[in-house]
């Protein structure tokens, strides 16, 4: 088999069409070609997510993932249809070694219209998402008889080889054999959460009431960031201190518990916005400050908590604030854990698990005291007996050991 040869590290990919939001509710994402058509295969595979029950958001990064494997057929001149194992491997290849192309600033976009590229490379968990993605593609043109006759992204055969689950732990749920040839192993990272202290500095920079609302709501109930932002005026229960979410998973309604003090803040965005804000049961609970008002998507509120970290030097995101508030509870004895899973919404208790893993700040705090006092006790077995004649209560002055 003939395999052009190509500098992948140094391989120039343009940023060529793009993912359009369309707003329409059939077609809520379609993905546009450098000369502004829409490419129909991926609208066709859409409308099959859409109607298996994938969310938007779903089909949002689904999208991203399939452009930039568009945009690398085109770079290479290659149709989507025709594409072989061969395209395959080099583009898992290149997104390991090309690295992420840089992006402008919005307010500067059409600057350049090559986007070069950085040694830093794509995380293990995009590439294995990407790769997903792709196989999965190809899988649904594969079965509707419109796509090549053979997936370029093949399951690897050789981890499927024996009996079936022949070394299986009966005390371990079950693992999916079907890994892709290509997919990256993606390392187990324990969650990131917020210490109380760089918690406290951050909501101090936190500019208004909506603010201070959200992120108290954020780290007291453990939600997603997009299902906080769901919430409705029907769906806030001050006296019984709850706030009704739609999941991210399920779409179902969830009464979630919150802190009083998130209810407090609350109130006092609602007495700061009376007036601006239209009212209503089924309006959403949340809008953006700036006239006219809006309803807050993920991106602002995501935008607005990195604007505080920022401020005081913290690269937490939004999602921290959700390990936060799983490991506050997860840490807590008189909760049980599986009441931490029906709270952040988890399918199997062997997820909720992860939270009970020590933090590595506190992990770093106990072992850095631990060597202080190995240091403390070694120093006092290794100092020597006082001469007869001598007070030890004056060598202990003279040494440092006491203080006067």
């Amino acid at each position: 088999m003939h395999e052009p040869s190509r500098d992948l590290a140094v391989m120039v990919v343009p940023r060529v069409g793009y993912l359009a939001e369309t707003g329409d509710v059939c077609d809520p994402y379609r993905l546009v070609d450098g000369d502004g058509a829409g490419v129909e295969a991926v609208t066709v595979y859409f409308r099959d997510l859409q109607a298996a029950g994938r969310s938007t958001a779903t089909l949002r990064s689904y999208g991203l993932d399939l452009l930039r494997w568009f945009r690398f057929l085109w770079a290479v001149d290659v149709p989507w249809s025709r594409a072989t194992r061969v395209e395959a491997r080099n583009f898992c290849r290149w997104m390991l070694v090309a690295g992420k192309p840089l992006r402008s600033h919005w307010r500067h976009q059409g600057a350049s219209p090559v986007a070069q590229s950085t040694v830093e490379s794509y995380a293990p968990s995009v590439r294995a998402h990407c790769e997903t993605v792709l196989r999965c593609f190809y899988e649904f043109h594969l079965e509707a008889g419109s796509g090549p006759i053979i997936n370029p992204f093949p399951l690897d055969r050789a981890r499927r080889r024996g009996r079936s689950h022949a070394h299986h732990n009966p005390m371990e749920p079950f693992r999916s054999e079907r890994s892709g040839l290509y997919r990256p192993r993606v390392p187990s990272r324990v969650p990131r959460s917020v210490s109380d202290d760089e918690f406290n500095e951050i909501f101090a920079k936190l500019p208004s009431h909506r603010d201070r609302a959200l992120v108290a709501f954020y780290v007291s109930t453990g939600a997603r960031a997009s299902e906080l932002l769901s919430a409705t005026l029907a769906g806030v229960d001050p006296g019984r201190q709850l706030i009704t979410v739609v999941r991210k998973g399920t779409r179902e309604l969830q009464q979630l518990p919150a802190s009083t003090d998130a209810f407090v803040w609350l109130r006092l965005y609602q007495v700061e916005m009376e007036g601006l804000i239209p009212k209503g049961r089924r309006q959403p609970l949340w809008w953006t400050l700036r006239r006219p008002v809006r309803p807050l998507t993920y991106h602002a509120a995501h935008r607005m908590f990195e604007r505080a970290g920022q401020a005081v030097g913290s690269a937490a995101t939004l999602h921290s604030l959700r390990h936060t508030a799983a490991y506050r509870m997860a840490e807590d004895p008189a909760l049980p854990l599986t009441d931490v899973q029906f709270v952040l919404g988890h399918a199997l208790l062997s997820t909720t698990q992860i939270y009970l893993t020590p933090r590595k700040e506190e992990v770093i705090r106990r072992v850095l005291a631990h060597h202080a006092e190995q240091t403390r006790q070694a120093a006092q077995r290794t100092r020597p007996a006082p001469a007869p004649g001598y007070r030890p209560e004056t060598l202990d002055v003279l040494f440092g050991s006491r203080t006067t």
